[in-house]
């Protein structure tokens, strides 16, 4: 069985991150397809792009986003915003819709209003998919005005005992700002991006526009039959050495979504020992990892959130646990510098964007 070293691990992730080399402009699809880029803070899509491709600017990304559409945000894992190859929606979107008696990705919180409504989570949710197709040929701005005006298009469908609850403010933390239903709206709208249903659009003012994914790429989502298995392939191409229950948390999903996809590409996998445990990686990539070449980029600057420091096995990149919570916060996560896949410092701006 193979044996590999956290010095190992770090410089075979940094090539499956693209960051050992910059790619040609030419290659930013794939270097924003590898495993997605999360786009919260917003703009920390584009300085994860920045660092994997060379010599393209903001304005160039903005393009590929904007007009050209050849990369879409939808929310995806976690219920975070990503940004991904549109080619690809099906596997950033459609592989994470659960299965029967697996649960949807980002909806423990909306309990509160559940209970408070006396209704159950998957007729609530087959309420708005109904109403979903009124976004077609629309684009509604902000967060806010979509959830305000879906819950008003819901309130017509709803039980007519559900209305006031409904209307009430909501429990949330903002009460004077959003009712009951606009809360359920927002968290039930992250399974509709999963089905396809609702993408963002352009951003305007300083907020993003949303929209259906018909809308915006011209045709429905059509998901392939092998979505789920190209997912768990790039992230067990951009995490391994790795096991089901990083999958899991990298997903946010439950042990279960989680088991089944791990299974979808279990004949692709082999045990490795890392650090004492074991692990899994593609069987594909193992002649790499057993000797991956160190990366021609020695030193550099990361932004918050950027997929590379998505890594589940935190002592790998930074042992200190301690410097850990430092780099890992609930909230205003710093940016990080790298040598030779290592952290060895933080750094923060006022633009999410690093240092030149």
């Amino acid at each position: 069985m193979l044996h590999l070293t956290a010095r190992d691990i770090r410089l075979y992730r940094l090539m499956a991150h693209g960051l050992d080399a910059k790619k040609p402009k030419a290659d930013a699809l794939e270097a924003a397809g590898a495993c997605g880029l999360q786009n919260t803070p917003p703009g920390a899509w584009e300085t994860a792009l920045f660092n994997r491709v060379n010599g393209l600017g903001v304005a160039d990304m903005n393009v590929l986003l904007h007009p050209g559409k050849a990369l879409l945000q939808a929310w995806s894992f976690r219920g975070a915003p990503v940004v991904f190859p549109s080619g690809e929606a099906d596997v950033f979107l459609s592989a994470l819709v659960p299965q029967p008696g697996e649960e949807w990705l980002y909806t423990h919180g909306i309990g509160l209003a559940l209970d408070a409504l006396r209704l159950p989570f998957d007729e609530l949710l087959q309420l708005l998919v109904q109403v979903m197709p009124s976004l077609d040929g629309d684009t509604v701005h902000s967060k806010a005005a979509l959830d305000q005006l879906l819950a008003q298009r819901m309130l017509p469908l709803l039980p007519p005992g559900s209305h006031a609850v409904w209307n009430s403010p909501s429990m949330y933390g903002q009460p004077d700002r959003q009712t009951v239903g606009e809360a359920a709206v927002s968290f039930l709208l992250r399974p509709c991006a999963l089905l396809g249903l609702v993408v963002f659009g352009e951003r305007r003012d300083g907020s993003p526009t949303f929209t259906s994914f018909k809308t915006w790429m011209g045709h429905p989502l059509v998901p392939r039959p092998d979505a789920a298995q190209r997912l768990v392939r790039k992230f067990a191409r951009a995490y391994g050495p790795t096991t089901p229950r990083a999958l899991a948390a990298w997903l946010g999903c439950s042990p279960a979504q989680a088991q089944r996809l791990w299974g979808s590409i279990r004949d692709e996998l082999e045990s490795v020992i890392t650090n004492g445990k074991k692990a899994y990686i593609l069987s594909a990539d193992r002649e790499i990892l057993s000797g991956p070449p160190s990366p021609q980029r020695t030193w550099l600057w990361l932004g918050p959130h950027d997929p590379y420091l998505d890594q589940r096995d935190r002592d790998i990149l930074l042992p200190d646990k301690a410097l850990q919570r430092k780099v890992w916060q609930t909230v205003a996560n710093p940016g990080v510098i790298l040598h030779e896949g290592s952290i060895v410092g933080t750094w923060t701006a006022t633009s999410n964007h690093p240092p030149a």
